[in-house]
């Protein structure tokens, strides 16, 4: 793992980290049905507390959440966050503030909050959270993936590749972006794949925030993976971080219960973090 405040003189506390968490989770509607499918729990906690453990265990700690389909729900749960995670005595008579007493870990995390739409595509909604993106560069996920990867070491060839963008790439075992990989480049992005091998987008992705204004326009409905990952590989602006260990998106019934089960292992493979 490259150290970015040494290698690149940037401190991964100051780099916002986008969230797509606006999505309906149709092909999760088992479980996703009365929540939005980033609270959807593996292990007891929300696949998005999982994604965001990641990213902290590396130091990086704001959080942009794009927030669509049962965006409260989000909402609420971080606004009791501290109520979830430490003992706490309340005395209802003198209505006094909880008492919190010190057992669970709060987060060291700045998270905001952004209303992006209940049908918007996920290129509209990085466009309309482009005013929290403060930094020269950001990181993007989607809220229902999970992986052992390794995040400054993506910044860090990100950085140094001078490329507008990099995508990471996995090997999964279906559905995914697939992406035609020469070297460090990527040459072709294709939304759906036609063959079972070769490298897909994992989702966990570095951008120069230059690529909001020149790949993304004020339509709603666009969507990032296609025209505008697809005409940054056409131009040469996507870069590839090649990512040989596990990785797993939430789509179905089936990945959830896998999740889960691996969960119940004791051995979680994205389990980068300590307890």
């Amino acid at each position: 793992m490259q150290d970015l405040r040494q290698s690149h003189r940037v401190d991964p506390a100051d780099i916002p980290v986008v969230i797509l968490c606006g999505g309906m989770g149709t092909r999760l509607r088992e479980a996703s049905e009365k929540l939005p499918k980033p609270l959807v729990d593996v292990g007891g906690k929300p696949i998005l507390w999982h994604i965001m453990k990641t990213y902290g265990h590396f130091g990086f700690r704001r959080f942009v959440l794009c927030l669509g389909y049962k965006g409260d729900q989000i909402r609420r749960y971080f606004l009791d966050y501290r109520e979830h995670q430490n003992d706490f005595t309340l005395d209802l008579g003198a209505g006094a503030a909880p008492r919190f007493h010190k057992r669970g870990q709060v987060e060291d995390w700045e998270i905001t909050f952004v209303e992006t739409g209940l049908l918007t595509g996920t290129g509209g909604r990085i466009r309309r959270v482009a005013d929290q993106i403060d930094t020269d560069h950001f990181l993007l996920t989607y809220g229902d993936g999970i992986g052992a990867v390794d995040i400054p070491a993506l910044f860090a060839q990100h950085l140094a590749s001078g490329k507008l963008g990099t995508v990471t790439g996995v090997h999964p075992n279906s559905r995914y972006g697939e992406m035609h990989v020469e070297g460090a480049e990527v040459q072709e992005f294709n939304e759906k794949p036609t063959l079972a091998a070769g490298w897909v987008s994992g989702g966990f992705f570095a951008f120069n925030r230059l690529m909001i204004d020149k790949y993304l326009d004020d339509d709603p409905e666009l969507l990032l993976e296609k025209k505008p990952l697809q005409t940054m590989a056409t131009d040469g602006e996507l870069g590839v971080f090649c990512h040989e260990d596990f990785w797993m998106g939430m789509d179905t019934f089936r990945d959830w219960t896998e999740l889960n089960a691996l969960w119940d292992s004791g051995r979680p493979p994205w389990k980068v973090w300590q307890d």
